[in-house]
């Protein structure tokens, strides 16, 4: 699975720590509100590639589409929330989803490269950021 890190701004993570027990749950539904804006970004790159600019007809079924999501909220061992923009896996046909979205990013012989999981982190940076920052500046209202 690819694998994407933002950091959260000082300030921010210097108020969030001052909200005690709601710190935890608050800091799952920021995740969140970041991750859906990813989300759409890297299905709106994904659909963009697929089956387009090909020299063949398209061999998409959609299952690659359909297969991507959010992880929900995790803590690692480290004490860090994480939340994944990534693909299920069990495909009909019995590839990976993980490998398909690979060759699609990287390309492979024959194959030019279609990166869409780059350009999406480049694009959904500032817009994830924007929307973490209004999610939190909401829930800490509702204190």
């Amino acid at each position: 699975m690819a694998k994407c890190q933002m950091l959260m701004p000082d300030d921010f993570l210097e108020r969030l720590s001052k909200l005690g027990k709601k710190t935890d749950e608050i800091s799952k539904e920021v995740l969140k509100a970041g991750g859906e804006v990813a989300l759409q970004k890297v299905k709106s790159n994904l659909d963009a590639v697929i089956g387009h600019g090909l020299a063949h007809d398209s061999r998409s079924t959609g299952q690659l589409q359909g297969a991507l999501g959010l992880s929900p909220p995790s803590l690692d061992r480290n004490g860090n929330y994480n939340i994944k923009v990534g693909f299920a896996e069990k495909r009909t046909d019995g590839e990976s989803n993980a490998k398909i979205a690979n060759i699609i990013e990287f390309g492979k012989t024959g194959q030019p490269a279609r990166p869409f999981l780059a350009r999406a982190k480049r694009q959904s940076k500032k817009l994830c950021e924007a929307a973490m920052i209004k999610k939190f500046e909401e829930e800490v209202k509702k204190l």
